[in-house]
């Protein structure tokens, strides 16, 4: 019997660059996507809505688990924010969130929200060891999704 794991992670950062510059990266959901880690493929199901496919968790020959999920993204330049909510129907997770962004001198703060179900496939036994360590991995992953991101906006 397979158990379901919540993620919820905000995190802020402040870079030098504009927030247009900002906005225009994060609001290209490709391009924005391939700063993210462990992404196998993105693809596009029309209306702005993406399947996200990741890299498969696997020790040895044996595959444990790979997160499948679609998102519908809406961007709005005016309050340079991006959000997202899932595609019911599409894969083992379902994830929503947010881009918030303000001037902040002469650069941008920005914020991220984004919270995550993950269908987990494994015993509900093993909930209580597993869930920790998948929360761990996805906020890694957003870790270096950020710092990628940094790096792309110098």
């Amino acid at each position: 019997m397979s158990f379901t794991v919540t993620i919820d992670v905000s995190k802020q950062f402040e870079t030098p660059v504009s927030p247009d510059k900002v906005f225009g990266l994060l609001a290209d959901v490709p391009r924005s996507a391939s700063h993210f880690p462990e992404v196998e493929k993105l693809e596009p199901l029309g209306g702005n809505s993406f399947r996200w496919i990741m890299e498969k968790i696997a020790i040895g020959d044996h595959t444990l688990q790979q997160t499948i999920y679609a998102s519908t993204y809406r961007s709005d330049p005016g309050s340079k924010s991006v959000d997202w909510v899932p595609v019911d129907g599409v894969g083992n997770a379902r994830v929503s969130g947010g881009w918030r962004l303000e001037p902040a001198g002469t650069g941008t703060k920005v914020r991220l929200h984004t919270k995550g179900t993950l269908d987990v496939d494994f015993p509900g036994f093993l909930q209580f060891l597993l869930s920790p360590l998948i929360e761990m991995a996805f906020t890694q992953k957003i870790d270096r999704y950020i710092s990628n991101l940094k790096e792309a906006l110098v």
